[in-house]
């Protein structure tokens, strides 16, 4: 997993968008807060100078009652009665409202309740005292105890209003406190808050900075990319289009209408003014094959023709791919490649091929007649050499005699020349059926076959345990037979021959004799046979494999000099390699190669 750079993505700027909105909104609402708080606090000073006010109203209506009263008791003027006969509703009112101011505080409301009882008691003592007073027979004292009461419940109630006044004013002060409290520390709270706002918002411009800069740097290197990939259309022979699967709309490059012979968007980029340049033969093709981009994620490669608008016939090929785009639209992006060289080239090589195939069916009638038309007659040949030298041999002349075993010898030369021609022919037409062979097998085998020969020449031949891989047998021991019997043939005379074969598993890279430029396997079997035959000079290593090249007098050693092309031909229908080194009157090794197939 690659490293992750979070603040270079674009979600740490939505995430650092997302916190100062945050912030803000709690800005806000701490400003709410402090204003709720703040008019909180205006409206409980109204309410506590309402409440004094009231308070101060009360004692003010309960003293003119009381005043009326000792007015009318010392003078009897009902007069006097007016403002304790209109105290009572007044009183109402104001108690009301006080009530109303204090509704939410339980002291209060407490103390309402014990200054409604003296107010009540106080006004039963007034009335009381008029009644009193108003009865002829009155008893004095009952009078002077009932005010004596009077101005009692008169201090209690002054006593209860300096007590909610009091209370009052310790709520007030505790508001107070409160509000200041309040405003000690929303200040700093918001400047705080500001603060890392404002580096937020800070963080979030440098970043927008850096990805402007980084876009125009992108914008720079699309740009050079651009117009590389139209340098590179131009260079390479191909156009590229784009089809929006949403939109169900095309885009040529301008590389596409060059291929079309016309200039760079010089017409309206669809589907049917592409049609009009593809040749009649092959529009239904195109069309069968473009239906395929509206379900298909891949469009296969497809060839077909085009007429260009001066008339040239060119051959195209189209492929394309879905993509989807940030937006996300599904776009088919394609390329339409001229491969015109390439369609000839192949119509080239198809042609060359029947050709070949022609030849091939001459060399196996040729090699029919060879092997039977052409031996027909030489095997007459020999019948009557035969009977020639059976019966009248004695009666011919001495240089009769010589030109007879000429003859002999080159009808004998013959037969081994059309059969190693024939073995030559199967090697390269024969089926290439491999199986898994066991060298120490055919190995066996070829020395079963050769038996007389090396019992001849008194050979020993000594062999490492040989590998078993995939082969074709009979090949193989063509290989085998060939090399075996070429050290046998060339060997020194008075002197034992000895052929030594060795195997071995190398690699490409420490055979120098393996080309640099083969590409598969890079594990080899490495099979070396050496003699101590007459060897040959080096120069001539590379040429013993052509077919009839011989090195020596067809007098000196027999043979058609067809023999090691067959192992090299063998060889390489194996994928191996097969090389010569020899030092004359020294010996020669032969070492073969073969790729180990896993």
């Amino acid at each position: 997993m690659g490293y992750f750079q979070f603040h270079k993505s674009p979600l740490f700027l939505k995430i650092i968008f997302i916190i100062s909105i945050a912030i803000i909104f709690f800005i806000g609402g701490v400003t709410f807060k402090h204003i709720t708080v703040l008019k909180k606090s205006s409206d409980f000073v109204s309410k506590s100078h309402g409440v004094n006010i009231e308070l101060e109203r009360l004692i003010s209506f309960i003293k003119d009652a009381e005043t009326g009263q000792r007015g009318y008791l010392l003078t009897k003027d009902e007069t006097f009665l007016k403002p304790y006969l209109e105290s009572k509703n007044a009183l109402k009112k104001s108690f009301n409202k006080v009530s109303k101011l204090t509704e939410n505080s339980r002291a209060q409301q407490a103390n309402l309740k014990k200054l409604l009882f003296f107010i009540n008691k106080r006004q039963n003592y007034l009335s009381k005292s008029i009644y009193l007073k108003e009865d002829k027979n009155y008893d004095k004292n009952e009078l002077a105890k009932n005010l004596i009461i009077g101005r009692k419940t008169m201090d209690s109630i002054r006593s209860q209003i300096e007590e909610m006044m009091i209370t009052e004013k310790v709520l007030l002060n505790y508001r107070q406190q409160e509000y200041i409290s309040t405003m000690n520390y929303t200040p700093l709270l918001i400047y705080l808050t500001l603060i890392v706002t404002l580096l937020l918002i800070t963080i979030a411009f440098i970043k927008m900075n850096r990805d402007l800069v980084l876009l125009k740097k992108t914008i720079n290197t699309l740009t050079v990319a651009n117009e590389a990939s139209n340098l590179a259309e131009i260079v390479g022979g191909f156009g590229s289009w784009q089809y929006n699967l949403d939109k169900q709309t095309f885009t040529f490059s301008d590389n596409e209408y060059r291929l079309l012979g016309c200039e760079p968007q010089s017409f309206t980029a669809s589907g049917e003014s592409f049609y009009q340049f593809v040749h009649p033969d092959d529009v239904d093709y195109v069309r069968e094959n473009s239906i395929n981009i509206q379900s298909e994620v891949n469009l296969p490669p497809f060839t077909y023709r085009i007429i260009r608008k001066d008339g040239e016939i060119r051959y195209f090929r189209a492929l394309g791919r879905v993509v989807n785009v940030s937006s996300g639209e599904r776009t088919y992006i394609g390329t339409t490649s001229d491969v015109t060289a390439e369609v000839e080239a192949k119509q080239m090589i198809e042609l060359r091929n029947r050709d070949l195939e022609s030849s091939n069916k001459e060399l196996m009638a040729f090699n029919y007649i060879a092997s039977h038309d052409l031996q027909e007659p030489l095997r007459k040949i020999e019948t009557f050499l035969s009977r020639l030298v059976t019966k009248d041999y004695s009666n011919l002349s001495q240089s009769g005699q010589q030109y007879v075993s000429s003859i002999q010898s080159s009808a004998k030369r013959m037969r081994v020349l059309i059969d190693d021609l024939l073995q030559f022919s199967r090697t390269n037409k024969g089926e290439k059926i491999f199986e898994k062979t066991d060298l120490n097998i055919v190995l066996s085998n070829v020395l079963q076959e050769l038996a007389p020969t090396i019992e001849d020449k008194k050979a020993l031949i000594t062999s490492d345990v040989l590998p078993t891989f995939d082969a074709i047998p009979f090949q193989i021991q063509q290989l085998l037979t060939n090399l075996i019997s070429n050290s046998l043939k060339y060997s020194k005379e008075n002197s034992a021959v000895e052929i030594k074969i060795t195997a071995t598993t190398c690699t490409a890279e420490n055979e120098e004799n393996i080309p640099d430029t083969i590409i598969g396997s890079n594990l080899y079997y490495k099979i070396v046979f050496q003699d101590n035959g007459i060897g040959f000079d080096q120069e001539y290593a590379s040429k013993i494999f052509i077919l009839f090249n011989r090195l020596h007098n067809k007098n000196e050693y027999s043979g058609t000099g067809i023999g090691l092309a067959i192992c090299k031909k063998i060889v390489e229908n194996h994928r191996g390699f097969i090389i010569a080194n020899a030092i004359v009157n020294e010996g020669a090794k032969f070492t073969v190669y073969f790729p180990v197939v896993s």
